[in-house]
């Protein structure tokens, strides 16, 4: 699991370490042309706008980021999934959390995006501070959410509860229970 912003600064909050301060992606569940390996930037609002109006029947969104080994451990799962479900009407979207003002992190999410052969979506989420995490309600990485085909989210699957951790295993099996439906 990897703390959030907001969890990391709460927690050493808590054990008093710290004080606070005074373009297009391909959402259909095809690869993209030729194959290629992009990250794309959007807003949260973008993102949205893309979740609801993409043809699919399901999509995963894969939150990470390249500081976060739990994420990259689990990311081949995800390329897999996209492998096995993309013709039964799965889409996949790896959402970035690295900072998107920091260019060695983008270039180290798009080198590693690369290296694992993702040809799916892959956006970074452009927002400021770190929102990424309070856009989507979480305070830990991986996080992986199913969102229906009209863009509203149907499960989500967070490492927040410390007692209660998902396994990309249960992903899996919640999508192909959604898939065999009519």
């Amino acid at each position: 699991m990897c703390l959030g912003p907001r969890s990391l600064v709460s927690t050493l909050l808590l054990i008093g370490l710290a004080t606070l301060p005074g373009g297009t992606a391909v959402l259909s569940g095809e690869t993209p042309a030729g194959g290629d390996v992009k990250l794309e930037r959007l807003t949260w609002d973008q993102l949205k706008q893309r979740l609801a109006g993409r043809q699919s029947r399901y999509t995963i969104v894969d939150a990470w980021s390249t500081t976060c080994g739990p994420c990259k451990e689990n990311f081949p799962h995800v390329v897999e999934m996209h492998h096995k479900y993309a013709k039964k009407g799965l889409s996949v979207i790896s959402l970035s959390l690295d900072d998107p003002t920091d260019t060695a992190a983008v270039s180290a999410a798009e080198k590693f995006l690369k290296d694992k052969k993702a040809v799916f979506s892959n956006i970074l989420l452009d927002e400021k501070d770190n929102g990424g995490f309070d856009k989507l309600n979480i305070n830990a990485i991986p996080a992986v959410f199913i969102f229906g085909p009209d863009g509203k989210e149907l499960k989500r699957f967070t490492m927040d509860d410390p007692n209660n951790q998902f396994t990309y295993d249960e992903v899996e099996k919640v999508v192909v229970a959604l898939l065999e439906r009519q």
